[in-house]
């Protein structure tokens, strides 16, 4: 008997190969990034690229803070977006470089917002410097592939596509180019949020944090150019599990700043590849939570959220008192490895919620 298979599942499984790209022969052995592709059953292989020839940047991290408020119109309308991939080196963590996949130059790619109804315009363009062809799946899109299928797009190339928006709720964006695990873990990932018809509950501030995972060949804390290890992705063991893009993002400027009184929501996304995300806030309870980014009834009074692989989940809460409290990922070893932040509440201290006899 002959099998069949569309052209969907031949991605899911990774047999559409990329396309090969000569080795550079000037590249610099000690500074040089990866390009995978894979069979079924094989591990990721790679071809050299010269890094020295990608542009640098100081911080690939997305700020919390950097997305669009809630959409006010009542009815439905076209929204445009326009995304660029871009392969940059940056700072992974004190003292250590990474080549970075990007949409926009940032980890995690811009926050996308439309409304239910909405008809969604993509256009996507892969910055000539590009080593790879890079696509996207939107987890919003309702056909085959979510949207990757047509949205392949070569270095120096545009493509545009089109889709409606059913359903609300918060939703993964990644490439969907093979071998898809190594481009979403090099940091082609984010969040699109359909807002529903009625709109969201009032707060006073939103919040955008992802979580990622990054497999480097050395070892955790070392020093100077990390390649990409696809052993370790294999084996599914991250060096680094870190949110917005690297080792303290959501800490010192990139830290979520508040007022005591003030409402808030925090969208959090998890774009894997392995690990599930235990959200936790240190010395706060969520007043709301939904589920995997459902719009379904909230959930009320609750520790610790989970969120999976290729999810996202939304928390609401409201800051009574004062201080500075550590977000984390309460599979809690993990804040070693980079998965916390800081949340800083600006007034004054509640002796009758908090303190000594």
């Amino acid at each position: 008997m002959c099998l069949r298979f569309s052209p969907l599942i031949l991605l899911v499984l990774g047999m559409l190969l990329p396309p090969a790209f000569a080795e550079n022969p000037h590249h610099h052995p000690h500074r040089s990034g990866h390009l995978p592709s894979v069979g079924l059953g094989e591990a990721p292989h790679f071809h050299e690229v010269d890094v020295d020839k990608l542009a640098r940047v100081d911080d690939i991290a997305r700020r919390p803070y950097d997305l669009p408020p809630p959409i006010q119109r009542k009815k439905s309308e076209t929204v445009k977006f326009k995304l660029e991939f871009r392969e940059l080196v940056s700072t992974l963590s004190p003292g250590t470089e990474y080549v970075f996949w990007t949409f926009d130059g940032t980890v995690p790619g811009p926050f996308l917002r439309a409304r239910v109804g909405d008809n969604v315009e993509v256009t996507l363009t892969n910055h000539p410097t590009s080593t790879h062809s890079h696509s996207i799946d939107l987890h919003a899109v309702t056909g085959p592939g979510g949207g990757s299928e047509l949205s392949e797009v070569k270095p120096g190339e545009t493509r545009t596509f089109v889709f409606k928006a059913l359903h609300p709720g918060v939703y993964l964006y990644h490439c969907a180019t093979p071998n898809v695990p190594s481009h979403i873990t090099n940091g082609l990932y984010g969040l699109i949020v359909i807002d529903p018809e009625d709109g969201w509950p009032e707060v006073d501030r939103e919040f955008y944090i992802m979580q990622g995972e990054f497999y480097t060949r050395g070892a955790l804390g070392d020093r100077g150019f990390q390649d990409f290890s696809p052993e370790k992705m294999m084996q599914e063991q991250p060096e680094y599990i870190v949110w917005n893009g690297r080792v303290r993002s959501l800490t010192g400027p990139g830290s979520l700043q508040v007022k005591q009184g003030e409402r808030i929501r925090i969208f959090v996304g998890n774009g894997g590849v392995a690990r599930s995300l235990n959200f936790h806030i240190i010395g706060e309870i969520f007043d709301a939570v939904y589920p995997e980014g459902a719009m379904s009834p909230p959930r009320h009074r609750v520790q610790t959220t989970l969120v999976p692989a290729g999810g996202a989940s939304v928390v609401e809460l409201t800051l009574e008192n004062s201080g500075d409290y550590i977000l984390l990922d309460h599979a809690i070893a993990r804040i070693d490895r980079g998965s916390y932040g800081l949340l800083k509440v600006e007034g004054q201290p509640v002796p009758g919620l908090l303190s000594t006899p």
